[in-house]
């Protein structure tokens, strides 16, 4: 099973684990990175961290620990800038980005590792409307790509940099996030099933309809069936944000909640396109 919800550490994430560090003092995202990235090396995981800066001072902040100073010498953790990595201005395409970490976890796979694992600090990624707008679809696409495959992922991002809003709309997009991100989460559950947690509310009436947009989903025969067992409660807002998918893919979108009060919602507004499931 994949973990979901607010978490305060970084250890403790499996091989198909995704999570998301929101930080404001950066010694806050070397120590949880470390932290990260040593659980992957415990657990045979090939293991890399992506960030900014030069990659030998990078480097040397990871020696303070003595299972990472290990996996440098043996080659197991490797180190690269993200500048190196995508460029200072860089757009990222989804596909093309997610398909980089497929074949960088088969050959993980290949040389006898139990999987991969990275820490990537993509707050530079992220800075206009346009990488935002591709880098969220990056993320819900790349969270699919966790679910079938030993692959996990620490996604930070430096609060003061980004505001809070663009923060809440990444960490949505992620299974796991540190505390004071975002109130739901719409991702990937180990089954393949679109998951959505936490609470909708307004608060969440901009935020929600982006990340419905951002993960692009589809339904198979005309249905799209959201798991929304660990959803605690939804308004009528984002319930027609959900109405306003179905009309525009073209389907019908069936919640699964234990949550009564979403199913008497839709029934006492009328909500076109949106069927709601009572799960125990």
């Amino acid at each position: 099973m994949r973990i979901s919800g607010v978490t305060r550490a970084a250890d403790g994430f499996g091989p198909h684990d995704h999570v998301c560090w929101a930080y404001d003092e950066g010694a806050d995202f070397r120590g949880r990175a470390a932290e990260f990235l040593a659980d992957g090396v415990a657990q045979g995981l090939r293991t890399s961290l992506i960030a900014p800066g030069d990659p030998e001072q990078l480097r040397a902040g990871l020696r303070r620990s003595g299972v990472l100073a290990d996996a440098l010498r043996d080659g197991s953790l490797t180190v690269q800038s993200v500048e190196g990595v995508y460029g200072a201005e860089d757009v990222v395409d989804p596909e093309t980005q997610a398909g980089v970490y497929a074949a960088a976890t088969g050959a993980a796979l290949a040389d006898g590792f139990r999987g991969y694992r990275i820490v990537a600090e993509a707050t530079a990624l992220v800075r206009t409307p346009e990488q935002l707008a591709q880098f969220t679809r990056y993320e819900h696409r790349v969270d699919r790509l966790m679910a079938e495959r030993p692959f996990s992922a620490m996604c930070a991002y430096h609060r003061p940099s980004l505001g809070a809003e663009a923060v809440a709309l990444l960490a949505s997009l992620h299974p796991a996030s540190s505390p004071g991100t975002s109130p739901f989460r719409l991702h990937t559950a180990s089954d393949g099933t679109l998951t959505l947690s936490g609470e909708l509310d307004h608060l969440t009436a901009r935020t929600f309809p982006l990340a419905l947009e951002r993960a692009e989903p589809a339904g198979q025969s005309g249905e799209l069936v959201i798991d929304g067992t660990g959803l605690e409660f939804v308004d009528h807002r984002n319930l027609y944000a959900l109405a306003d998918l179905a009309a525009r893919e073209e389907l019908t979108v069936v919640l699964r909640t234990a949550w009564p009060g979403a199913r008497r919602l839709v029934e006492l507004l009328g909500i076109e396109g949106v069927t709601v499931e009572r799960v125990a």
